[in-house]
């Protein structure tokens, strides 16, 4: 088997649902820093990386243009999104926003279903924080959040908080790497769990305070590895 054979079996598809796949394969290949910002993203190139046609290609790369990560220019393809530390710095202060509503929402009705779930999720984020594994980690954080806003019953304000973290995950695994905040984060959210699991009010104040830090430590990191 040839080389290039070995290198496209890497990414070979279910058929059923090639371009949900390959714009999950494509989107955590953009996250994890494989295709950097200002890429171009060529269509036949990756038809022909993962054996399969340029349709679902298309179809692929309008998901995640729609996601944020990539945008299409006229005669000129497709491309890998860039975001100015102002305007990720922006994305943390609406996700503050919107999961800070969510909060004052859902506290009144927690439930003890949603407070041992959160805890295990936070199990599930110290094994992934002591093996570094960023990719895990920010799979686990968004889980815990979700996990305290699942009693809301505001499925479109969670889309949108969604796509944001989908938007900024890519810089939050760069900082992570760059800042080495494992630390603080899962101090910060055990503190978030154990005020929500009280029934405290200072729990939004707490989950603004953590989101506006990490966007601030970021920003902070971002500028300091140019």
């Amino acid at each position: 088997m040839s080389d290039q054979t070995n290198e496209r079996s890497k990414y070979q598809l279910k058929r059923q649902s090639i371009p949900e796949e390959l714009a999950e394969s494509l989107r955590e290949r953009i996250l994890k820093g494989e295709f950097k910002e200002g890429d171009q993203l060529v269509q036949e190139a990756i038809a022909a990386e993962y054996d399969c046609s340029r349709m679902p290609v298309r179809e692929a790369f309008r998901q995640l243009e729609a996601a944020g990560l990539i945008v299409s220019r006229i005669h000129k393809g497709a491309f890998v999104t860039s975001l100015p530390t102002d305007q990720i710095m922006e994305l943390f202060e609406l996700r503050a926003i919107m999961e800070c509503d969510l909060l004052n929402h859902t506290v009144s009705r927690m439930a003890d279903e949603q407070v041992i779930r959160a805890a295990q999720i936070l199990e599930e984020l110290d094994e992934a924080y002591s093996r570094r594994d960023i990719g895990k980690v920010n799979s686990l954080n968004w889980e815990f959040h979700r996990s305290l806003y699942s009693r809301t019953e505001r499925p479109q304000t969670l889309v949108l908080i969604r796509g944001i973290n989908v938007q900024i995950e890519r810089y939050i695994r760069r900082h992570q790497i760059l800042t080495s905040r494992f630390e603080e984060a899962e101090e910060e959210h055990r503190q978030i769990l154990a005020s929500f699991k009280s029934g405290a009010p200072s729990v939004i104040e707490l989950m603004r305070e953590h989101i506006i830090q990490t966007g601030h430590s970021l920003v902070k990191a971002l500028k300091t590895a140019k």
